[in-house]
């Protein structure tokens, strides 16, 4: 447990060394320059204002959080499903991937609006919206990992008499975990964005309604608070990918 814990300090301190001096630059650029505080705060006034609107935060962060997970559940159920689909009938590839892609040229800032219109503003357009953000880059790394299986276990296994749904659960699936977790940690990380941006568009409650109303009130600090924080929702949602691959691969972990 130590021997792990100070491997893990010492993978981290670059980066936590790197953040840190970037934080300091920014208190000392703002403090050596007087810059007004209405323009840009200090990290440390945005740390004290973070502090003092804690309990509003926290109520305006559990929406957000809600609405990210209920949309990438979604956003997984419906990717394993349609890849699934893909690798028992390969056709449907060339049928529904051009669609799929066609759906992500789409610009998020004019689906917004029209989501919630077509469904109010309460969660259901915050899911769908996450959903179809992280829709495609699970679908693609599912569909790739079963592909990625190696040819000679899949004939060996049905020279052993397994079904194609025998070949699929112990050759193909398995194979397709390393891309599923990669998928799966860079949707995460769009997920809190778009649960953001999708409160931007309409919403009672959650962060980007903080946000906008933070800006609207000229308090950069409040926003840059807000921003922190999700920043820190996405890192430990980002960190739960990590563990739950860690724990899901064994003989992946050296």
């Amino acid at each position: 447990m130590k021997d792990a814990l100070q491997r893990a300090v010492s993978r981290a301190w670059p980066a936590l060394a790197a953040v840190a001096g970037l934080l300091l630059a920014w208190e000392l650029g703002c403090r050596l320059t007087d810059m007004d505080p209405a323009t840009l705060p200090t990290p440390t006034r945005v740390l004290e204002q973070g502090w003092l609107a804690r309990d509003v935060l926290w109520r305006n962060l559990l929406p957000t959080l809600g609405a990210t997970l209920a949309g990438f559940a979604l956003s997984l159920t419906t990717a394993f499903a349609f890849a699934v689909a893909i690798d028992f009938a390969p056709p449907l590839r060339r049928a529904l991937f051009p669609v799929f892609v066609i759906s992500q040229t789409l610009p998020l800032v004019a689906i917004a609006p029209l989501v919630v219109l077509w469904f109010g503003f309460g969660l259901l357009p915050k899911i769908l919206l996450v959903a179809l953000v992280t829709f495609f880059p699970m679908l693609v790394a599912l569909v790739d990992g079963f592909t990625a299986t190696e040819p000679e276990i899949a004939r060996l296994l049905r020279a052993m008499g397994a079904s194609r749904r025998g070949v699929f659960l112990r050759a193909r699936l398995p194979s397709a975990l390393p891309f599923f977790f990669a998928g799966l940690r860079i949707s995460i990380t769009y997920a809190v964005v778009a649960a953001i941006f999708a409160e931007y568009a309409g919403a009672a409650r959650g962060l980007g309604i903080f946000i906008l109303n933070a800006k609207n009130n000229f308090r950069p600090d409040l926003v840059l608070a807000a921003v922190a924080l999700s920043s820190a929702l996405t890192l430990v949602l980002f960190g739960l990918a990590a563990l739950l691959q860690h724990l899901a691969m064994p003989w992946r972990r050296t």
